[in-house]
């Protein structure tokens, strides 16, 4: 015999992603959300308290995984010797960002929650996360390799700050753009090539 309320929140869940994606946060209707799910407001707050933390509910465990699997990236090589991390640094950030996508296209309803229908919400920065983190490590790795004096003269943070923000942004096209996993790999790996020749060109003048 099927228990009272069971599958209600999986349907609330299921609705709400929909209702989100359609009008956004700030235009989503509970009352919407409920009558889709065949059950009542009530329902919602008693299992998720408001609309925020409905939405909080589908969006937070993977927006913090997410950050956090980047991390574990940045962290791996800044524990690399100085000399490996000046040689491979390329290498490793293509097979990072690979990684990272592979991630989106697993949680691909809710990414583009994150990026589109956020607004309103304590997610909807998520973006400067990323490139906050992108920054913080990218000057550890010019502190191990020696680089980080001239670079300091050469680069303002201010202006790395718009570069990388310009990246992470591009990259996250291919999700607004709704590319197909194996492409938006070939479009991620190519701007990051667009992205370090930039870098370069810079370090070099």
């Amino acid at each position: 015999m099927r228990k009272r309320g069971e599958g209600v929140q999986e349907r609330i869940l299921e609705c709400a992603i929909a209702e989100f994606l359609e009008k956004g946060y700030t235009h989503a209707s509970l009352r919407s959300i409920a009558e889709k799910a065949q059950t009542s407001t009530n329902a919602i707050y008693v299992r998720f308290r408001d609309k925020e933390g409905l939405f909080a509910a589908i969006v937070e465990p993977v927006a913090e995984a997410f950050l956090d699997y980047a991390l574990e990236g940045q962290k791996a090589f800044a524990n690399m010797e100085a000399s490996v991390q000046k040689e491979q640094a390329e290498v490793y950030s293509n097979h990072e960002i690979v990684k990272l996508i592979d991630y989106i296209y697993d949680h691909f309803a809710v990414f583009r929650l994150l990026l589109d229908g956020s607004h309103g919400t304590k997610f909807q920065n998520f973006i400067n996360q990323l490139v906050e983190m992108e920054e913080t490590y990218t000057w550890k790795w010019l502190q191990a390799t020696g680089a980080e004096e001239k670079m300091q003269e050469i680069l303002p943070r201010e202006l790395y700050h718009m570069m990388t923000t310009s990246y992470f942004e591009g990259v996250f096209e291919v999700v607004r753009h709704e590319i197909d996993r194996e492409r938006a790999k070939e479009f991620v790996l190519l701007m990051g090539k667009y992205h370090q020749a930039g870098f370069k060109a810079i370090c070099e003048a």
